[in-house]
């Protein structure tokens, strides 16, 4: 069924469904309900090149996705996508997704944001100093960041969780327990997310007099292999780590079974917190020791962020410009007290 042959159902003119159907203010909600009734009944679909001719709107978000023989996907950003897309199917939204160099995101985001076929820009992955901010501040186009860029200028429409303060908070949970000799395993060292995570942790450990060596920490991609890798080092150590922070549950599915592989009890002789990106395969309460863990839904954000660049392209507005989410601190046993022979008996 096309726009005129709905419209002659309805018994109205083709303006008038198609302005009801893009949510113009001046179709009345009863005409508005009517006309999305016949859309529910008939499986209408506007055409998108129509429609842009008739509103200006593409009905589309852009986004980079930086791809190379040896850059590798990433299962955190799958979740992700699946929110931003839960919400673009509720509002009949495309998204526009352009493979770049990773290299050159730069270039890729001014060539799709010239293209004409995105309404919004959405970026994600933010690196300190981030090159993308001020080509995006330099636009007309609306776009939105996941994340927040250390060490740039804050004045940019962003969506991110309190990094900072889920890691200090959990360094703190350990050192409340007694543990004095810590690690961490956490994503890759220019991105923003795993600068505020160990800047937390050191925070919270500094108020202690305690520090955290270059050797005790690892930077890497977000994977169990990697994450075993890195803990086998740590337990090979003079003094192990008994309290370990990780910055994603895939992360921490390697260092466990490296902890497992060593005979050593999780909660007992070493204590763990992941952080908890809710991936649904993935569950911190399933593990065979249940995870205590930060938690922040991916998901949950991708919805969200897609609600603001839609409504902000259909002017539904107003919406916050910047938005920080607190994360959970739920305890469960992978932590417990340090060893006896570790505590520190001066009170932490």
């Amino acid at each position: 069924m096309n726009l005129k042959q709905l419209s002659e159902l309805l018994g109205l003119s083709q303006t008038t469904v198609s302005r009801a159907l893009n949510g113009y203010p001046e179709v009345n909600e009863a005409t508005r309900e009517r006309v999305l009734q016949a859309v529910k009944e008939t499986g209408y679909r506007p055409n998108k090149a129509a429609q842009r001719l008739a509103t200006g709107k593409a009905g589309s978000i852009g986004l980079v996705m930086p791809t190379a023989p040896d850059h590798y996907s990433d299962v955190h950003f799958g979740e992700f996508l699946t929110g931003l897309g839960e919400e673009a199917v509720r509002h009949d939204f495309h998204f526009v997704i352009m493979p770049a160099d990773p290299n050159d995101e730069v270039g890729a985001l001014r060539r799709l944001a010239i293209s004409g076929n995105v309404d919004a820009l959405f970026v994600a992955y933010m690196r300190g100093h981030d090159p993308r901010l001020p080509m995006l501040k330099s636009l007309s186009m609306p776009f939105l960041v996941h994340g927040r860029s250390f060490g740039s200028e804050p004045d940019y429409p962003y969506l991110d969780i309190d990094n900072e303060g889920a890691f200090y908070d959990a360094a703190r949970l350990l050192l409340q327990l007694g543990h004095t000799r810590f690690a961490l395993l956490n994503g890759p060292e220019h991105l923003d997310f795993a600068i505020r995570r160990k800047n937390g942790m050191i925070a919270a450990l500094s108020e202690r007099g305690l520090s955290l060596p270059d050797d005790h920490m690892s930077h890497t991609s977000m994977t169990d292999e990697l994450g075993q890798t890195a803990m086998e080092r740590f337990l090979q150590m003079p003094e192990r780590p008994t309290a370990i922070l990780c910055s994603s549950t895939v992360l921490a599915l390697g260092a466990i079974r490296a902890v497992n592989q060593a005979g050593l009890k999780l909660g007992e002789e070493i204590s763990l917190i992941a952080h908890d990106d809710v991936l649904p395969h993935l569950k911190p309460e399933n593990f065979s020791v249940p995870l205590t863990t930060t938690r922040s839904s991916l998901r949950a954000a991708g919805v969200r962020i897609a609600q603001r660049l839609i409504g902000t392209i259909k002017q539904e507005g107003p919406f916050p410009e910047q938005e920080l989410w607190k994360t959970e601190l739920i305890v469960r046993a992978s932590t417990g007290p340090a060893p006896r022979q570790d505590q520190n008996v001066g009170g932490v």
